[in-house]
């Protein structure tokens, strides 16, 4: 918020019709969307994944702290029955997930406890059981009790230099190196190995078809779907918005199945469609044709009275009246429930293709989190999100050019 507002103070005040409103608090038209700061706050989504998974994108004084790499060491302590002690080390070599190395080679020492050495990769765990090679341990009641100088007991942690050891209730010791801030990439990965996954599957592909074909049955099974729930509900709200008789019949219907989620509809659809392409468009289906109808009925409800007594006054007829008043009237809602109602379908659609799908980017996403490959899931869900964002931001152009008169009286 502070650059965005240092920014701002360097850009020249705009000098148009809106800058010299006097009143712009609750006026719509006033308000549009400022592009820089559009802008700027993609980015900073961008600099923030880039800095808590460590891209290469990004110069390394911008990264978040990471996790621990390299060699690290504790000294334990021991303590015989008869009250002895002795000190041993442990070296701990932490590495990159997935990378093999050897354990360093370390002199086992001359005292009752001997020095061990262990792998352990990063944002990992290791219980070490270090009396297995000491002259004394547990069969001899010769117990740890301290960790670099510090007591230690079961359930008691010390920090170290790469981390912090832990006590298990059984008496040995666990080693957890330092995680940092970063993200682990199982679970985050970094923007440069999504984009290079993105460039793979559409190239080559993922389970036998190309992104393309993903994306093209999905898009498919939303706009059919859509289309066909639009097609019902307009019709279905204008009915309710102008006859009492449509209105009671099918208002406590449409208003019991808004609120039902389109996903407890998907075991039902399967038994009555099966899991064939039928059932994926009759649930779509049922998630726009509410929308569309409540829509269309707020529409024909919020049109002025006073509009359609001028009309009558002029000697419309009925037809008239509902081609020339209600219907341009009605259409702003219409287009803001087909807004709302693309954006439910085009979220449902990952559901709807759980179900015994071969091709689509909601089958794509789940399939990929199976076998934790995080890239694609992320890389599924940027690709939703930016076309869910161009069908939005092409009905808006839709409704700008066939609805001009909107906000205007």
């Amino acid at each position: 918020m502070l650059v965005w507002t240092g920014i701002k103070r360097l850009l020249r005040p705009k000098r148009d019709y809106f800058s010299l409103k006097t009143v712009t608090f609750g006026d719509e038209s006033a308000v549009t969307s400022n592009g820089v700061a559009s802008v700027v706050s993609v980015v900073l989504i961008f600099v923030l994944w880039a800095a808590f998974t460590g891209s290469k994108l990004l110069p390394s004084f911008l990264h978040a702290p990471g996790a621990f790499l390299g060699t690290g060491e504790f000294t334990y302590t021991i303590t015989t029955p008869a009250g002895e002690t002795d000190d041993a080390t442990v070296v701990v070599l932490v590495h990159p997930v997935g990378a093999t190395v050897e354990a360093p080679e370390i002199e086992p020492g001359e005292g009752i406890a001997k020095n061990d050495s262990t792998t352990i990769p990063a944002y990992r765990s290791q219980l070490l059981r270090v009396d297995e090679n000491d002259e004394m341990g547990r069969a001899e009641d010769t117990f740890i009790t301290a960790v670099n100088g510090e007591p230690i007991s079961p359930g008691v942690s010390v920090s170290v230099e790469f981390g912090r050891v832990t006590m298990s209730d059984r008496g040995t010791l666990n080693i957890i190196p330092a995680t940092g801030l970063q993200m682990e990439p199982i679970w985050l990965p970094a923007p440069e190995t999504v984009w290079v996954r993105l460039g793979e599957i559409a190239t080559v592909g993922y389970r036998n078809s190309t992104l393309a074909e993903h994306l093209g049955y999905s898009l498919f099974r939303v706009i059919v779907g859509f289309t066909l729930g639009a097609l019902v509900g307009i019709p279905l709200g204008y009915a309710m918005g102008l006859s009492n008789w449509f209105r009671g019949w099918f208002d406590p219907i449409v208003e019991f199945m808004r609120p039902v989620p389109p996903l407890a509809l998907i075991p039902l659809v399967i038994i009555w469609a099966g899991i064939g392409e039928t059932g994926k468009i009759i649930l779509l289906f049922l998630a726009a044709l509410w929308i569309m109808a409540i829509a269309a009925r707020s529409g024909v409800s919020g049109v002025r009275i006073s509009k359609v007594h001028a009309a009558y006054s002029l000697g419309a007829s009925k037809w008239q009246i509902m081609r020339h008043v209600i219907v341009p009237n009605s259409l702003p809602e219409i287009f803001t429930g087909a807004r709302v109602a693309m954006g439910v379908c085009w979220g449902t659609v990952v559901a709807a293709e759980l179900v015994a799908a071969e091709k689509g980017v909601g089958m794509m996403i789940m399939v990929a989190s199976r076998f934790q490959s995080t890239d694609i899931v992320l890389m599924g869900i940027i690709l939703i999100g930016i076309i869910g964002f161009a069908i939005d931001m092409l009905i808006r152009w839709a409704e700008r050019v066939l609805v001009p008169w909107k906000g205007k009286g």
